[in-house]
């Protein structure tokens, strides 16, 4: 009994002294913030803890989403034994070690054991390996926790055989949740325009927010934290960047973009890394002006804005910077033209007045049975039999025969595109004579 006494005041000392972090950790679902698409009432998730019948899952995030958190509210709710490892210091040999505890355990006393393995991504694939035959048996319930993508760096007969739950970074709301608790576990106040800062600063990660409200309390004490507190806890300044901000800078970026002014373009880029924009949302508007004002002057272009989005879902920053930077030169210096989006609005707009036509029977589904009785089909003129590779017969609506959408510029690869489309011109008015 003294020993228990014993442990219980040590846990409970070291519960104090730990980081604000570790001590705002919620012992509940309740008490999670954020994740509501898994922890909200009803949601997938939430029941399956609170029935206890939680099956092996990979939890993948980004850093600071609440990963650990999950696991540790299951290992507060949960019958079953809760064990935990690092995939940073444990081995073959622990897991092993895990797995023989929890035969024993199911053996004698019928009871089942979760195993959380934090950064599984780190465990190689041998080391993966040895989870797969206790997971699959039923021996152990794994939970694995990673920020790398799991399809990647998670062996697929182990991934198969898990839920895999996204968790997305924490929005600006559940922020903000965070420091009023931490302010509160602080017995500190704070300037809003520091609370502001911080929550621009966030980046969708709680630990980190956190971490940096606690320096910034200590660095403040005895009076309210403010701005100069925040920014000493950072190492950054301040820099304003408020709801209006967001939307003159993502202009100035498209426009100067558009106006292919490369230094500008990396410029605002810079700013809105700076002052802590959602590097996703950056990456969502290149593809958008890859395609709107770059085109088919640059085929290349719309490849090289999605494979920045891409290396920003899979490595993040600070490391995607590079990637977004790449995409900004490789768009300003592009060739431009919004002969494609021009096309496509003008199509759509057409549509809209009522221009709709009916399909040339030519081109109507003729895969059905009778078919072709009712004459779909017939007289379509396969162009792959043709040894120009194309025919000339109408593909649009007869009331829309002479309506033109894409018009190619004379900029970058649509001079070419331009060369093709006259020279089918002229093949039509040969085959017509």
């Amino acid at each position: 009994m003294g020993d228990d006494l014993f442990s219980a005041a040590a846990s409970e000392r070291l519960r104090a002294q730990a980081p604000l972090a570790a001590r705002l950790r919620p012992r509940s679902l309740d008490e999670i913030v954020g994740q509501e698409h898994l922890v909200g009432p009803g949601r997938p998730m939430r029941r399956l803890v609170e029935q206890d019948r939680l099956t092996s899952a990979i939890l993948w995030g980004p850093p600071g989403t609440g990963k650990t958190t999950l696991a540790e509210v299951v290992a507060l709710t949960t019958e079953r034994a809760f064990e935990r490892l690092s995939a940073v210091s444990a081995g073959v040999k622990d897991v092993r070690e895990v797995i023989e505890r929890a035969r024993d355990r199911l053996g004698q006393h019928g009871r089942g054991t979760i195993l959380f393995l934090d950064e599984i991504h780190r465990f190689s694939k041998s080391q993966q390996d040895a989870l797969l035959p206790a997971v699959e048996d039923g021996t152990l319930t794994l939970i694995g926790a990673t920020t790398e993508n799991p399809f990647f760096e998670v062996n697929p007969p182990l991934r198969s055989r898990s839920t895999l739950f996204r968790l997305e970074p924490l929005d600006r709301a559940a922020i903000e949740t965070l420091l009023r608790r931490g302010l509160e576990a602080e017995a500190a106040t704070a300037d809003e325009d520091a609370i502001a800062h911080l929550l621009d600063r966030a980046g969708g990660d709680g630990r980190q927010v956190l971490t940096s409200l606690e320096v910034a309390v200590a660095l403040a004490r005895p009076g309210p934290v403010r701005a100069e507190h925040v920014e000493a806890a950072l190492g950054t300044s301040a820099l304003r960047y408020g709801r209006d901000d967001h939307y003159d800078v993502i202009s100035a970026f498209i426009k100067s973009i558009r106006g292919s002014d490369a230094d500008a373009g990396l410029y605002w880029l810079a700013r809105m890394l700076e002052a802590g924009e959602d590097a996703r949302f950056i990456a969502r508007r290149l593809i958008i002006l890859a395609s709107e004002d770059v085109g088919m002057a640059d085929p290349q272009a719309l490849v090289v804005a999605v494979a920045a989005a891409h290396a920003v879902e899979h490595v993040g920053l600070p490391e995607a910077q590079l990637n977004l930077a790449q995409a900004v030169v490789h768009l300003a210096t592009a060739p431009k033209s919004n002969r494609a989006a021009l096309g496509i609005w003008n199509a759509r707009s057409d549509v809209r007045d009522g221009k709709v036509g009916e399909v040339p029977a030519h081109l109507r589904d003729a895969h059905y049975s009778g078919a072709g009785t009712i004459g779909h089909g017939a007289g379509y003129e396969y162009p792959h039999d043709d040894p120009r590779g194309w025919v000339p017969q109408q593909y649009r609506p007869t009331e829309l025969a002479d309506h033109r959408y894409y018009e190619p510029s004379r900029h970058g690869f649509e001079q070419e595109i331009a060369r093709r489309m006259a020279e089918l011109h002229v093949q039509v008015q040969e085959d017509d004579r």
